[in-house]
């Protein structure tokens, strides 16, 4: 049922964001070199691995880590990065892992292939099993300024209450934290 939801929701929605998506991408290509989309290894549901398009916000030869390890995030955002991620809109082509099925609208936020203290602890709570998601529990509580723990304990309290109606209140959630620009850290 879940993955019906996502897929009525999918189609439209990718025909609706396809002129803003151009516009952000011209606007990454007109001010930085390098690729227009960054495909991010993430870890999906039973902790298999796949590529997660987003539009390229860093520098290209940032190292491959989570943003908070970096020292100095500033000197690596491209021109319009910090932009996009405080808008979300470099989140945009995540629809095709949606569409593909390596994600959902709902669900934990995908870890990087390389965060094993998160993979490890979603892993022993059974969270691992859930389909990641381009919003989730944690992102709404949190996003960016939450610590692997309590990240973990609000994947695992979603895996708990997970509904229709839970996956709307976080959709909701998700809107009005984009239009405030709450939880993002650049």
């Amino acid at each position: 049922m879940k993955r019906f939801l996502d897929l009525l929701v999918v189609v439209p929605a990718s025909i609706v964001f396809l002129i803003p998506a151009g516009f952000v991408a011209l606007m990454i290509r007109l001010t930085s070199k390098g690729p227009i989309i960054f495909w991010s290894e993430r870890v999906g549901q039973y902790n298999k691995n796949f590529k997660m398009p987003k539009f390229r916000t860093m520098r290209v030869n940032t190292p491959v880590v989570a943003t908070h390890l970096l020292a100095d995030t500033n000197q690596l955002l491209t021109p319009v990065g910090s932009f996009l991620r405080r808008s979300s809109l470099d989140e945009l082509p995540q629809l095709w892992s949606i569409l593909l099925g390596d994600m959902s609208f709902v669900g934990p936020r995908p870890a990087l292939f390389n965060q094993d203290d998160l993979i490890r602890l979603r892993t022993e709570s059974g969270v691992h099993n859930l389909i990641p998601g381009l919003t989730g529990w944690a992102q709404v509580n949190g996003r960016d300024e939450l610590d692997v723990t309590l990240k973990v304990k609000l994947d695992i309290e979603y895996l708990e209450r997970r509904s229709l109606r839970f996956d709307i209140y976080i959709l909701w959630l998700t809107l009005l934290k984009v239009a405030k620009r709450e939880g993002i850290s650049h």
